[in-house]
C-alpha cells in the first residue's frame, strides 16, 4: 500500500468518530520507520473554559495517532489494537492555530506496542509529550 493509500484509509476510518469531531487528519506516515503524523486545528471547539487547548483534546489526539500507528504493524483482519495506558505531560498552552502529533514506535512486541507521541505547534514548540501502550489482541473467531 502506498503512503497516499494508507493516509486515505486512516482518514476514511475517522468518519463519524471523535477524530472527525475534533478535526484530526492523518497527514504523513512512514511505515518502515514506524511513525504516523496527524494535525488538529485549535479553536473554541477544543478549548477548556479558560480559552486554551483542553488537555483532553491533546490526549484524544495522542491516543488516536498512537492507536492508528499500531495498525501499521498488524494484520487488522486478525488482530485488534486496544489502548491500555496513556500518559500526557502538557508543557505549553495554545489558543488557536494548528497542532501536530507524531507517534514513533519505542517498543514493538507481539502483544504490546509502546509509542512516544510529541504534540507540537506550527513552529515546532512542544505542546504535550505523551506515551501510549497498546495491547495487540487476536480477533475472536465467530
Amino acid at each position: 500500500m502506498t503512503k497516499e493509500e494508507m493516509l486515505a484509509a486512516f482518514n476514511a476510518n475517522s468518519k463519524n468518530t471523535l477524530m472527525e469531531t475534533l478535526g484530526i487528519q492523518y497527514i504523513d506516515v512512514d511505515a518502515e520507520q514506524g511513525w504516523l503524523k496527524v494535525s488538529m486545528p485549535v479553536g473554541p471547539k477544543v478549548h477548556q473554559p479558560m480559552g486554551l487547548l483542553h488537555g483532553g483534546a491533546s490526549a484524544a489526539l495522542a491516543e488516536s495517532v498512537g492507536s492508528a500507528s499500531s495498525v501499521l504493524f498488524i494484520d487488522p483482519k486478525k488482530f485488534a489494537v486496544l489502548g491500555i495506558e496513556l500518559s500526557c505531560n502538557h508543557i505549553r498552552s495554545k489558543k488557536e492555530g494548528m497542532i501536530y502529533g507524531v507517534a514513533r514506535i519505542i517498543h514493538k512486541g507481539r502483544s504490546t506496542h509502546l509509542w512516544e507521541i510529541r504534540i507540537e505547534d506550527e513552529e515546532g514548540k512542544l505542546i504535550s509529550h505523551c506515551k501510549l501502550t497498546n495491547m495487540i489482541v487476536p480477533l475472536k473467531k465467530d
